[in-house]
């Protein structure tokens, strides 16, 4: 990988930054699941409030993680850019990875396989 720049820092930064919410985690989840969802579609999937859901999406289509089509009064919402797909799937697997030896180490019966 070449070095980065602190202009290309800054960016990578930023788009974690956006990703270190819970929420917007869960809205790429059920935008990845659904294909494409309305505001009203995410809010009730997630259990959160139609304005949360809508200020939360603003944020991450300002910074081109999703896009947005609008029909009539409604706009529906899907992911832009594919490496975020791959980039949860990556963590997730960590995460997994670590909770198994987490799990490994307080319950010794458990195996690392039966973990997962």
């Amino acid at each position: 990988m070449d070095v980065l720049t602190p202009e290309l820092a800054e960016l990578i930064a930023r788009r974690f930054s956006v990703l270190s919410d819970p929420l917007r985690v869960r809205l790429l989840d059920a935008m990845h699941a659904a294909g494409e969802a309305s505001v009203g579609e995410l809010a009730a999937a997630l259990g959160a409030g139609h304005a949360n859901v809508s200020k939360h999406l603003q944020l991450m289509l300002g910074e081109r993680m999703v896009a947005r089509r609008r029909e009539g009064p409604r706009a529906y919402y899907r992911i832009a850019d594919p490496s975020l797909i791959a980039l949860c799937e990556a963590v997730c697997a960590g995460v997994r990875q670590s909770l198994a030896e987490l799990s490994a180490i307080v319950d010794p019966t458990t195996t690392l396989q039966e973990a997962r």
